[in-house]
């Protein structure tokens, strides 16, 4: 099985290329054949592009794709509408099933912990991107917040995994048991993705939605009519 993973969330993305066992549904029979950066600033000219030359330095066209996995949030706003776009758009075309994987997710996924973990992300201006996950083999969601810095801090009782090291720092002072991992990127997303589509875990490409978290600009100061 061929899958095709993308991650606009930030200011820089990835696209990779997987090849997955049938048989098997863990993670661990994901390859991840071929990675490929994107810069920041310029998703909507280079995903699709980027995409067609991926797939030709494999051999293969757009219909040896079976599934794809993407990266839906929380992240950048335009980013994630270029991305979950053309993911739509390539999914309704070849008639395949996607799976949607939170960033926050992933977090909570590498890290070494398990049971009760808050997986937390920089989401700027002072605020943190907080998941609270029950983690065995999979992630389960119990909620997803955008908080204070001070918030966070305060109510993160259980041991928390970030790839930002302004919250590990802020967590080691505030005396929170912390792990700092990778920044999860799109290999993570295809191997967290393949699960979701072995279980059924899949969205069509009309009702796969990015997921903010937080409110964009326009919504926060539109003057109430």
């Amino acid at each position: 099985m061929i899958l095709l993973a993308t991650d606009t969330s930030g200011k820089h993305g990835s696209i990779s290329l997987a090849r997955a066992s049938e048989p098997d549904h863990s993670a661990r029979a994901v390859e991840i054949l071929e990675t490929v950066p994107l810069e920041g600033g310029t998703f909507s000219a280079q995903l699709i592009p980027q995409i067609s030359t991926l797939l030709a330095r494999h051999h293969l066209t757009r219909h040896h794709i079976d599934g794809f996995a993407v990266a839906s949030g929380p992240g950048s706003f335009t980013g994630l509408r270029v991305g979950l776009a053309a993911i739509k758009a390539l999914a309704e075309v070849l008639g395949k099933p996607i799976a949607a994987v939170s960033l926050l997710e992933a977090l909570a996924l590498a890290s070494s912990t398990r049971g009760t973990i808050f997986a937390a992300l920089d989401a700027g201006r002072g605020e943190v991107y907080v998941g609270e996950y029950e983690v065995s083999n999979s992630a389960v969601m119990r909620r997803e917040s955008l908080l204070s810095r001070k918030e966070f801090l305060t109510q993160a009782a259980a041991p928390m995994v970030t790839s930002d090291q302004t919250i590990a720092d802020a967590a080691r002072a505030a005396g929170l048991r912390w792990e700092l991992v990778e920044y999860p990127g799109s290999a993570a997303i295809a191997r967290i993705g393949w699960e979701k589509l072995q279980t059924g875990n899949t969205v069509s490409p009309d009702a796969l939605e990015a997921n903010y978290i937080r409110r964009s600009d326009v919504e926060i100061f539109a003057t109430p009519k």
